[in-house]
């Protein structure tokens, strides 16, 4: 509906505003996730092929899972969408647009979009996976979005790394995080503004980036424009979107987003007992490792006989040593051929041939990370219904 260059220009902003405003006129279809309730909207948003609709206001939309089997990169208009503030900056002017570095820093910044261009940029094959990720597959089920296993996205970013603009303003001595804020805001002055924060030496470790460009292109509004962050390797809480102030602090930033939300159990895998609190928590980070059969869907007819497996793998930053699969429900396993390294926070492909006889088949998908992080055979449980990386099943019928 829009071409990059009109976004540049600050065109199409208002009739994106006008389309997501209307969500009467978006529903296509119903698709149904698989678990109770699982019942949504297939829905067109502007740059945005039909994705999966949880809310309009603010628009949370997740990949259609069969987007996956497309390749290790998940298109800008496949990428999934979530906010958490419904006031988004439709009016903004690209030309106009600046970033605001201050806080302890010797030399505070305002830098346009086109000063963050001008400076050597770098790129970076990265996975942003929604810290609700496969939340309603949760037993039992917990509250918060109720998402499939589709919000999550893999990407080549482009843009500055975050140490070289800290660089440039100079971080005076004593400063402990790096606190991010965006041009999205709440409606109610009752709920609190979107910041979240990075220890000092995680900000400056030279991954961390500003990025303004996606697989090639301008970031898609609804997936950031003009600029946000990226996080390889931690959850998308942390990926700022519509980025435009940047504070250095000399504490532990305790905003609402940090202190009391995006909190996970202090314990030492994250989880607690089924339907209990835990006693101390602390943020959600870094990914577990995942991996999914992206080939055949659950509930799936196959033919007897041979046919290739494929699937993706990843986890939070060490890489994929290797990948199993299963064709009999667990008992044994087979490695699977990985395919091409796009670095350590990409999906990681891979495929096996197997031969699959008649009757009931649960095809299973294990993970191995370089550090030899596995996944666990049953489901951990928080609260919040964060982390899942159970091995997954999916079941076929064969004949």
């Amino acid at each position: 509906m829009f071409d990059r260059r009109d976004l540049l220009k600050g065109a199409g902003l208002s009739a994106i505003a006008a389309a997501l405003n209307s969500t009467k006129a978006l529903a296509l279809d119903t698709v149904t996730l698989p678990f109770a309730n699982g019942e949504r909207p297939l829905v067109k948003y502007p740059q945005k092929r039909p994705m999966i609709g949880l809310t309009s206001r603010p628009p949370q939309l997740e990949t259609p899972f069969a987007i996956f089997n497309g390749g290790p990169i998940t298109p800008n208009n496949a990428f999934f969408v979530r906010y958490h503030l419904a006031d988004l900056p439709y009016n903004l002017d690209p030309d106009k647009f600046t970033l605001e570095v201050k806080g302890k820093v010797d030399k505070p910044l305002k830098l346009s979009l086109k000063d963050i261009r001008r400076m050597k940029a770098t790129e970076i094959v990265a996975v942003n996976q929604c810290s609700g990720n496969s939340r309603g597959l949760v037993e039992p089920r917990v509250a918060g979005g109720q998402l499939g296993n589709g919000a999550m996205g893999n990407a080549r970013w482009r843009g500055v790394p975050l140490k070289a603009v800290l660089d440039m303003a100079g971080v005076q001595a004593g400063a402990k995080q790096v606190v991010f804020a965006g041009m999205d805001g709440p409606v109610s002055d009752k709920t609190p503004d979107f910041a979240k924060a990075l220890d000092l030496a995680h900000a400056t470790d030279g991954e961390v980036m500003l990025a303004y460009g996606m697989n090639g292109d301008d970031l898609p509004f609804l997936n950031g424009f003009p600029l946000r962050l990226v996080v390889p390797g931690y959850y998308g809480t942390y990926w700022v979107k519509h980025l435009n102030e940047i504070t250095v602090v000399d504490s532990v930033y305790d905003g609402f987003w940090m202190k009391s939300a995006y909190r996970i159990p202090d314990t030492p895998d994250n989880s607690v007992a089924p339907g209990t609190a835990p006693k101390a928590t602390i943020p959600i980070n870094r990914f577990t490792i995942r991996s999914f059969i992206t080939s055949v869907t659950d509930g799936a007819k196959l033919k007897a006989g041979r046919t290739t497996l494929r699937g993706i793998a990843f986890d939070g930053g060490k890489g994929i040593k290797d990948v199993s699969v299963s064709t009999d429900g667990g008992k044994t396993w087979a490695p699977a051929k990985l395919g091409k390294d796009l670095g350590n926070y990409s999906f990681r492909e891979w495929k096996l041939p197997v031969k699959l006889a008649a009757g009931q088949v649960e095809l299973r998908v294990r993970a191995t990370s370089n550090s030899g992080e596995t996944q666990p055979e049953t489901p951990r449980w928080n609260p919040a219904g964060y982390l899942r990386n159970v091995v997954e099943t999916v079941r076929v019928s064969v004949a």
